[in-house]
């Protein structure tokens, strides 16, 4: 029987955000399926020339879903009994929005927002733009952990480590990212001028912490 050791290192990483990343969600409802794809294409539409004013290209909104489903309402017949009835169509447009971590830009995407003449909610995550690079830069702290923590184990019961047999990975989905900024509320003002407004944000995220693990099974002689 194979001599082993099983050891599960941790990997550590603290990452300064470099980007943001904001999502978007726009839904409406119509009686018809066409009036319900028209509605969302004609905000979507408005969405899109609301960010290209402050400088972004149309196709930097990226659709992150799309949806369109029937929709029912609720109500109660003349015997009193509770009852569903059709009441026509609703979409869901999900959308992305990335650009560089800069609060002046932030503050002219909100402002622009806010005076649109359609009102998506949205959230804004701070985030790093190389996440592959973070995951591998993860990997290796954690393999390294796993090593080090071998190496004692071994000096201290007298043996010596070999060769590596197997390498367990969960490969859960890492959150590279954090949310100080909760969701604005619309403004009564109108955004109606090509030149960008802005709000006055002053947001300093904190750093991105997190952590990983990986189980080597080393052979130990």
């Amino acid at each position: 029987m194979d001599r082993i050791i099983k050891v599960t290192g941790k990997g550590r990483l603290s990452l300064k955000p470099d980007t943001i990343n904001l999502t978007l969600n726009l839904s409406d409802s119509c009686e018809s399926y066409e009036e319900t794809l028209k509605k969302s294409a004609e905000q979507s539409e408005v969405l899109r020339e609301c960010l290209e004013k402050i400088g972004f290209k149309k196709n930097k909104l990226k659709t992150v879903s799309f949806n369109v489903d029937t929709k029912y309402e609720g109500y109660s017949d003349e015997h009193g009994n509770w009852k569903q009835r059709f009441a026509g169509y609703e979409f869901r447009h999900d959308f992305k929005l990335e650009f560089a971590a800069d609060n002046e830009l932030l503050g002219k995407v909100l402002y622009a927002l806010a005076n649109s003449s359609v009102t998506p909610e949205f959230n804004i995550a701070y985030t790093v733009k190389d996440t592959e690079k973070a995951k591998n830069e993860l990997l290796a702290k954690a393999v390294a952990d796993s090593k080090a923590k071998a190496e004692v184990l071994t000096a201290a019961s007298d043996v010596k480590l070999g060769e590596i047999i197997r390498i367990d990975y969960s490969w859960d989905t890492i959150d590279f990212a954090v949310r100080p900024v909760n969701r604005m509320l619309k403004s009564a003002a109108t955004y109606d001028t090509a030149e960008a407004a802005g709000y006055s944000m002053d947001i300093v995220p904190e750093d991105i912490n997190v952590t990983d693990t990986v189980t080597v099974v080393w052979r130990i002689y």
